[in-house]
């Protein structure tokens, strides 16, 4: 069975950080590009960042950019979502998806979800 499990998400209070992880249960995981998204209470579930197979290609949404990292380690099946400097406004279910060939911002390009962790920002 195909799943993609995060972890790491939790209670912060605002300008604290906080690094969610995603492992995939299938072995090519290396072939996939890897994306997180975010959905907050009563939104649609927006781009957030994105990692090409290699890493060496990455995109951020813009009000991301200089806070949030995306990165992999393909030797460990993992990739991470490292948060800095956290607003109440980042408070959202944050989900993991991968998709066979390139990066893309595009929700719909992405071929398998996680369940979603939730990220809490207090002020």
């Amino acid at each position: 069975q195909v799943q993609l499990v995060e972890s790491g998400g939790g209670l912060v209070q605002a300008g604290g950080s906080l690094r969610l992880s995603c492992a995939p249960s299938w072995r090519t995981f290396g072939s996939n590009a890897m994306a997180w998204f975010r959905q907050p209470p009563g939104k649609e579930r927006d781009f957030v960042a994105a990692i090409s197979w290699s890493g060496d290609s990455t995109a951020y949404a813009d009000s991301m950019k200089g806070r949030f990292t995306i990165s992999r380690d393909n030797a460990k099946n993992t990739v991470y979502l490292q948060m800095n400097s956290l607003k109440p406004e980042d408070t959202a279910v944050y989900y993991c998806a991968a998709r066979w060939g390139g990066p893309t911002t595009r929700r719909d390009d992405y071929h398998y979800w996680g369940q979603g962790t939730q990220v809490t920002v207090s002020s």
